[in-house]
This record gives structure tokens, sequence and C-alpha cells, in this order.
């Protein structure tokens, strides 16, 4: 009986189509050998699949100047996909796991996770979720700090070194070698996540180890506040991406177009941060704007007062989008 490929990664992307220059959001499932995607999650057939054998992923992609955090998938036959996340560590999870399953697929290996609780042996008396909230204590968890490196300030994040430290002083692990392997297990289950180049290429697979027991090798919590500011190898110019947990958010925006007071629906709905609006006239300041594209492919483009609040926002309406609340 043939194996049925491993889901790796799925989730709402926005993509491009393939004659017209119309983005639409579609449910996307990144397989081991392939990726599909589907007009609605619920689906049961997919719209279409892109193989991942012989292909190439390209980030940043900076084809589409007005569109942020957009990547570009080239298959074998030359032919290109465009896809676009809401965020930044969003767009980078996705290409980090296509590069990964294109490496495994062209070197005729099977897709695994390198630190994943039985690659590691990590013994089934500990409990990641309950280690992580021993973590994030305010008064004897990690401390988390605004650390710089390259030009860049990285805040709200701590480094390898401290978690490994950490760990030992808790008497979690009897020694740093144990930390790496409890480490990685916490990097793979999504309770710690890579900030800056170095501790992103270890992810990656690039290094022996997922996790980096080194002082430039930068982490953070998921829905600590993280964000970086400055020059980024990833993109251009990334002045302020601020991710924040799941919040409530109310305040003021400017919304285009004419129609009387309403309502947007989010449930199912897909934010994505733009720079400019189609047909409308540029502002004195500067555009600082998202937009949702409805479960029934309404567009609406809003723009908020900052970039900070800008992706506060797109945070906060992912969170509705996929719980109703």
């Amino acid at each position: 009986m043939e194996r049925e490929p491993m889901r790796i990664r799925e989730g709402y992307l926005v993509k491009k189509g393939s004659m017209f220059n119309t983005w639409k959001p579609m449910w996307v499932v990144l397989l081991e050998d392939g990726i599909e995607f589907y007009k609605r999650k619920a689906d049961n057939s997919p719209k279409g699949m892109i193989p991942l054998k012989g292909s190439s992923v390209h980030s940043p992609c900076q084809d589409f100047g007005k569109r942020m955090f957009v990547f570009k998938l080239t298959v074998a036959k030359q032919q290109d996909h465009f896809f676009q996340a809401a965020y930044l560590e969003e767009r980078d999870a996705w290409v980090r796991d296509i590069k990964k399953a294109i490496h495994h697929i062209d070197g005729g290996q099977r897709f695994a996770r390198k630190s994943t609780r039985k690659s590691i042996r990590l013994p089934e008396t500990i409990n990641l979720s309950a280690l992580y909230l021993s973590m994030k204590d305010p008064e004897k968890g990690i401390k988390e700090l605004k650390l710089e490196k390259d030009k860049r300030v990285f805040n709200h994040c701590f480094t390898g070194t401290c978690v490994i430290d950490w760990l030992v002083s808790s008497s979690s692990i009897r020694n740093r070698k144990e930390g790496l392997l409890l480490a990685s297990s916490l990097l793979s289950e999504g309770y710690l996540q890579p900030a800056g180049d170095t501790s992103k290429a270890a992810a990656e697979g690039l290094s022996d180890t997922p996790f980096l027991d080194l002082s430039d090798a930068y982490y953070y919590f998921p829905d600590s506040g993280f964000f970086c500011e400055g020059y980024s190898s990833d993109d251009d110019v990334v002045l302020k991406e601020e991710f924040r947990g799941t919040i409530v958010k109310q305040g003021c925006l400017l919304k285009q177009g004419e129609e009387p007071l309403g309502a947007i629906h989010l449930r199912g709905c897909v934010v994505t941060a733009v720079e400019d609006m189609p047909d409308t006239k540029k502002y004195d300041a500067d555009n600082i704007l998202f937009e949702i594209i409805t479960a029934n492919e309404i567009h609406y483009y809003l723009q908020a007062a900052s970039s900070t609040e800008r992706t506060e926002w797109i945070k906060a309406i992912q969170s509705v989008s996929r719980t109703g609340k």
C-alpha cells in the first residue's frame, strides 16, 4: 500500500493568478513532493498542484513592488508561481520548509524534521508545554533583551547560550549537550523561533544541530512581541515589523471607497500588507496599508497610522479569521 505524502505545512496564502494579475486567497498545503492549493480549506479536491522536484524557491521576491512578503517558486519547466504571506516570519517559515522539501526530494530522501521528539530520543516524561511556560515566567524565566547585530536591532529576544544556561540552572538537563537536544525539540515544536541569519540557517539544516548554543544566535518566543529594526538580509529594508500574540484591537483606520457604514466579515478571510492602493491618489503621508480579502473574495484596503499598528491589526484580524471570535 502506497504511503500518503506527509503534510508539512498548510495555511492561507494569497496566490497570483497564472494568466491575469489577480491575487486570490488560497488554502495552500505543502506536501513532501508538491504544493496543493484549494479555493477553500473545506474543499475536498485541489484547484491545482505544483510539483517540487527540480524546483527552486526565491525570497524575497520583489517582482511586485506594492506587495510585501512575496516569495516565488520556479518549477522545473521554468514556470513561476507567486505567493504572498501576511508577515515576514510567516513567509520565512513557508520558504524554509519548501527549501527542505525540495532538498529531500531532489536527493531521493523522505522528508523528516531534524529535531522531532522521536529522532532526538527526548524522554516522554518531559512536558514541553510546561517547560515553555516556565521559560516565559516573568520572574524566573529567560529574560527578553534588545540585542544588536549586523546593524540590526532585535527586540524581545535572547541568545542560544542564554537558553542553555537557563536549562542548566533550572535543573532541566544534566549538561549542555542534553540542553541542545531539548532546545532543538522546543524549536521543532514551535515553542522557540529563530531570529537572525545565524539561527535561521541552523534551523534550515545548515548546521550540525538545529539549535545553536552561541551568543550570536538569537531566538524569541512566538507570542512575545518580537520585532526587528534596521537592514535585513531577507528584505532591502525592514523598518519595523512587529509580531504580537492574539489580541482584540480597536482604533481609527482610513478605508478606501465611499460605501456607507457597515461591517467586513472576517471569518475565513486573508489579510496581507501592501504598499499602495490601486486606483487611488497618493496621500501626503506614507501609505501604511493592508488588504483584507474576504471568503467571498471582496477586497478591502485600509490604512493604519504606523507600521507597528498595521502589523498589530494584521495579527488581530488573522486570529478572528481562524477562530471567528
